[in-house]
């Protein structure tokens, strides 16, 4: 992936935190002070000049009340599209892992239903202190390829290809390979009660 592939997201990023951020009434401070993620950091994201972590940007989405997966939305105006070509679904790379997520639901569907694919590196680990949503997100994670090990809370869930978990994002997940391979995983979400949801 370049960067030429990689700003495009970091400008929906940006646009998505400024308008949630807009639509909740939060000033940078209070943000800030809600998920833990600093003044200056949300500034620098918000501004698009900053390439945040995934652990980094799953605080920010908690912070604003929303599943990770809606900071990759297209913006609110954009036509909705009933077909996502797979030349056209936009990627982006942790830089704290190196894991790719490419965003497989069509742009701007009014659909409560999003998926994701994730490519995993070998002996990657990322943590996310998620805690419960309102409106309660629902979430499957199908491995494709490889395996992967799922921590929810205090129960580990050893995943092998094929095997499919299903579960609330209510409670911290760790997601780790524990192999010398690289994984591949689809995760679908929904939202309860709407048609915006997703990790």
């Amino acid at each position: 992936m370049t960067e030429e592939s990689h700003a495009p997201l970091n400008a929906r990023i940006a646009a998505q935190v400024r308008q949630l951020r807009a639509a909740r009434g939060l000033s940078l401070d209070a943000l800030a002070s809600h998920c833990g993620v600093s003044r200056s950091m949300i500034s620098l994201i918000e501004r698009g000049e900053s390439s945040p972590t995934a652990v980094v940007l799953e605080r920010l989405a908690s912070g604003l009340g929303v599943p990770l997966a809606a900071l990759f939305d297209a913006a609110p105006n954009a036509p909705a599209e009933p077909v996502a070509r797979r030349a056209e679904q936009p990627l982006w790379r942790d830089p704290a892992t190196g894991y790719v997520r490419r965003n497989v639901s069509p742009a701007g569907a009014s659909s409560p239903i999003r998926i994701v694919e994730v490519e995993f590196p070998a002996g990657a680990q990322v943590a996310y202190e998620t805690g419960a949503r309102s409106p309660r997100v629902h979430q499957q994670i199908w491995v494709l390829e490889g395996r992967m090990q799922i921590r929810l809370g205090d129960t580990v869930h050893d995943l092998a290809t094929g095997d499919c978990l299903a579960h609330a994002l209510d409670r911290p997940i760790v997601y780790s390979n524990p192999t010398r391979r690289p994984a591949r995983y689809a995760v679908v979400l929904v939202s309860e009660g709407t048609a915006s949801a997703g990790r």
